[in-house]
């Protein structure tokens, strides 16, 4: 249902295909998706009006893709894990790899490269540190929760008080990636390579286009369903 009291992340959360949407009007779903719709337009040169149109256009098409809003947890929790922390783990290590290959052999006359190289740099180390915090603490503690609930236990209290406090931390941090990764689309400039890119240049922007939108999804998927609905299952142990 359109209303205009709902925020974009919920928009996403309630069907997935919304991002499509958002993407289409460069709108942040993920780590700005408490914000309505019209407070997203307010700074830019879009109607709120056509963002409603497309939406509704989405949803009169048949329902299609994951409903991840559905799931369980501790599911979700792994799904995140298996699937996105993984592409990270992976793509960052290739990614570090061309760009450091691009500086020496390109740098020279693309000197946006070095930066981009030390933008990504910041952003690999950074969700390291991030999906470890996850992996170690936040996941585990979100399983338990799921898994007392499951067998009428009481939750044992964690040494950080309440989930409230790693959740803040976590989407705090996403922020910090979110705009790191704003910094390279416009190094890149909306990852469009130049005319005498080879193939690895090529490439090499491709991946960082396809990591920016797996990001996107990532932090989606904590921000607007496995966030909240971690705080709202604390609270209900007492």
């Amino acid at each position: 249902m359109l209303t205009k009291e709902k925020t974009i992340g919920e928009f996403v959360a309630e069907d997935f295909r919304a991002a499509q949407v958002f993407r289409k009007y460069k709108i942040d779903f993920c780590c700005k998706g408490n914000r309505t719709i019209e407070e997203a337009c307010e700074n830019k040169k879009v109607e709120p009006a056509d963002i409603y149109k497309d939406l509704e256009n989405i949803s009169d098409l048949q329902a299609g893709g994951i409903d991840f809003n559905s799931w369980p947890l501790d599911l979700l929790a792994d799904y995140v894990e298996k699937t996105h922390h993984r592409y990270v783990e992976e793509n960052s290590t290739v990614l570090l790899q061309y760009l450091d290959k691009l500086c020496k052999v390109h740098g020279d006359r693309h000197p946006e490269l070095f930066e981009i190289n030390s933008v990504f740099i910041e952003i690999a180390g950074e969700l390291a540190s991030h999906m470890k915090k996850e992996e170690l603490i936040l996941f585990p503690f979100i399983k338990k929760m799921v898994s007392s609930k499951q067998k009428g236990e009481d939750l044992v209290i964690p040494h950080f008080g309440t989930v409230e406090s790693p959740v803040a931390m976590m989407k705090h941090e996403h922020t910090v990636v979110g705009d790191l990764f704003v910094k390279i689309e416009n190094l890149t400039n909306n990852y469009q390579f130049p005319a005498d890119a080879c193939g690895t240049y090529q490439v090499t922007y491709k991946m960082l286009e396809d990591f920016e939108k797996d990001l996107h999804t990532h932090i989606h998927l904590e921000n607007n369903i496995l966030f909240p609905k971690a705080i709202e299952l604390e609270k209900t142990f007492k």
